[in-house]
């Protein structure tokens, strides 16, 4: 007989802050016994596509278990490189370009 997790206990795990996309990579992940190269085929992407969205997963997982949440920009910069629409560099230069922005307006004030 197993025993299952009472959804009150789930809920505290960090892998319950995953969206589902990400729980379902996780799942193929270990299915493919962490093979990149096996999980890159199985999704019908490069290699460079999917370590981006592992990297995308690793850093929601690791903000759930501090417990914060995700960065809005970075996530969309992280699925628009997904997508191909954004280079990874060109990317970085408008996280830099905001975050700067950023400190810049707050020494303002």
């Amino acid at each position: 007989m197993t025993s299952t997790i009472e959804n009150t206990a789930l809920a505290d795990h960090p892998l319950a802050a995953l969206e589902r996309e990400d729980l379902d990579l996780v799942v193929e992940l270990v299915l493919r016994s962490g093979s990149l190269k096996d999980l890159a085929a199985s999704y019908g992407v490069s290699y460079p596509t999917i370590r981006l969205r592992l990297n995308r997963l690793i850093e929601r997982l690791q903000a759930a278990v501090e417990g914060q949440k995700p960065d809005p920009l970075s996530e969309l910069l992280a699925r628009l490189v997904e997508r191909g629409e954004m280079s990874m560099s060109g990317a970085r230069a408008v996280r830099d370009l905001v975050r700067q922005r950023e400190k810049a307006s707050g020494s303002e004030a």
